[in-house]
């Protein structure tokens, strides 16, 4: 006998089945990061940052700041990208945020990420599906997380400080 309970219960399953689909579709898992760069092309992970002839400041949130190339178009792995960011934490270097657009410019970014940093588990399931893609690669000092949207053919790339990670997270909490 079916009832309003078995009805809702059900329909409290699928719901659930759906999000939980969704959520899984968005998420890949994490590779090893191979030759760990602990830090960015070259500058390490807490070094001292500031305007140079290289970097402008752009953002002064009290505890981060954000600095921008100065004067150049930039560029990773030989693919032009619409913005590369570096952010530090209480005057460390935590983290470059790079946005880019376009399909050919993800497959590129991809490619080289695949060949500096290790190549992606490829075994069915460990791929993200769905239309925003996720490839995450996790070492002792660095993650690289690429989030690239199907759609939109948006992405964006952030290198990060393990050890900085959560400092980011303070600085955006509210003061108790």
């Amino acid at each position: 006998m079916v009832t309003t309970s078995n009805i809702r219960h059900r329909f409290g399953l699928l719901a659930l089945l759906a999000i939980l689909s969704f959520w899984l579709s968005t998420v890949a898992l994490a590779v090893p990061l191979q030759n760990d760069p602990n830090g960015f092309e070259g500058i390490p992970w807490g070094a001292a940052f500031s305007e140079s002839d290289t970097f402008v400041k752009t953002e002064d949130s009290g505890r981060t700041q954000t600095y921008e190339l100065k004067g150049t178009s930039p560029t990773l792995g030989g693919a032009p990208v619409d913005s590369m960011r570096f952010s530090t934490i209480d005057g460390g270097f935590a983290r470059v945020t790079v946005r880019y657009s376009g399909k050919d410019t993800h497959d590129r970014l991809l490619k080289f990420l695949q060949q500096r940093f290790g190549p992606l588990d490829r075994t069915p399931g460990q791929i993200a599906g769905g239309v925003v893609k996720v490839f995450d690669w996790q070492g002792a000092d660095s993650e690289i997380i690429l989030r690239y949207d199907v759609r939109t053919t948006q992405g964006i790339i952030f290198f990060e400080s393990q050890a900085f990670r959560g400092k980011f997270n303070e600085s955006t909490s509210p003061v108790p």
